[in-house]
């Protein structure tokens, strides 16, 4: 039997204006899925695109713009991404390839730029992410680039090299990792189960409070989850989406070593399935060089770029695998190719390498 107080007229009447509010944001929000379906109808006609980042960029900024408050504008972004993702779901389901099982960053990442009504497949390493979008399976794939504290993905970074995909979009993601376990407590932790780079980000806080636990590394930190739900004395490293997916404490919050934790994720794609996107002046190029092994040649793929004016963000080299000892440099550029003086500075870069391949111009996200 309830024992809830019984609600005043005051509160009662407020709870009705907010029923009535509801029916009537439901109504529009139909209204809207048809309108959609319609530009669907319209797509399929004309051959073009069903998913436009940049139109998806422009609706949110928009509505951020005229929002009057209180609502914070991070949560009408929010709310708003969610109704065009599931407006999108009528026109034409995104079928988008992702680190699994479920409770991953990656696909914490998808989400944030597709939208939770996106189809997933669940992969179970990153190598099937882009084999699984270069054979048209998923027609987008999300990957893990770079981590602000243990650096790049190096065998992201090799795949790139040798895939059709390009890059069409980025999500820069605030990573926390938490400790999960089946039971509420660090005694009798015999093994800690995650990805190695997540094992790495935790490496002070885990040499201190679990140093005579194994360090088990597997494909994802979802996975370690997963496998420490099935084992009373494992513990996962993983985030609480992954907790409430497999119904475990979260015994520590937030291990990291790095409280400023990040990881940049990639949105890849066929070319035909979504070409360069134009450019928004916050624009990012990357591509991979290599140069013939001779004395300066790494100075000379600085010139172009000082000479033109384009500043470069990041610089990371790969072996060859030669046993010439040659490199691969991947190379990130602000701008985009449609301003002149980028299309200059790239168009004597490729005058200067044995190997040359942009990999992707794309938003930076804000």
């Amino acid at each position: 039997m309830s024992t809830e107080p019984q609600a005043s007229p005051e509160l009662l009447k407020l709870r009705n204006e907010i029923d009535s509010l509801d029916r009537q944001l439901l109504s529009l929000v139909n209204q809207r899925a048809h309108v959609a379906e319609q530009v669907g109808e319209l797509k399929k006609q004309e051959g073009t695109a069903f998913f436009r980042p940049d139109r998806v960029a422009q609706v949110i900024e928009k509505i951020k713009s005229n929002n009057p408050g209180p609502l914070k504008g991070a949560h009408v972004a929010a709310i708003w991404r969610e109704i065009m993702s599931a407006c999108l779901a009528l026109e034409s389901p995104q079928r988008v390839a992702v680190l699994g099982p479920e409770g991953t960053f990656t696909e914490e990442a998808a989400v944030q730029y597709f939208g939770g009504a996106a189809d997933f497949l669940y992969c179970n390493t990153f190598e099937e992410v882009f084999h699984a979008t270069a054979a048209g399976s998923a027609q987008y794939g999300v990957v893990g680039v770079e981590n602000s504290t243990e650096g790049v993905v190096n065998r992201t970074l090799d795949m790139f090299r040798n895939t059709p995909c390009h890059i069409v979009g980025e999500v820069s993601l605030l990573i926390r990792h938490h400790l999960l376990r089946s039971t509420n407590t660090l005694e009798g932790i015999e093994v800690v189960a995650a990805h190695p780079q997540a094992l790495a980000q935790c490496h002070a806080w885990l040499s201190k409070h679990l140093p005579h636990a194994e360090r088990r590394p597997v494909e994802s930190n979802a996975e370690g989850a997963r496998l420490a739900a099935q084992n009373p004395t494992w513990a996962g490293i993983s985030s609480e989406r992954a907790a409430q997916q497999f119904g475990l404490h979260i015994v520590s919050h937030a291990i990291q070593d790095d409280a400023y934790n990040r990881t940049r994720f990639a949105i890849i794609c066929l070319p035909h399935t979504l070409a360069t996107p134009a450019p928004t002046g916050k624009d990012c190029t990357s591509l991979v060089i290599s140069v013939p092994n001779r004395p300066g040649a790494v100075h000379d793929l600085l010139v172009p770029l000082k000479k033109h004016g384009v500043s470069m963000t990041r610089f990371e080299s790969r072996p060859a695998r030669t046993g010439q000892w040659e490199y691969y440099f991947y190379i990130d550029l602000e701008g985009h190719p449609a301003q002149p003086h980028v299309a200059q500075a790239l168009q004597e870069l490729q005058a200067l390498s044995a190997f040359y391949k942009v990999l992707g111009t794309y938003p930076v996200p804000a």
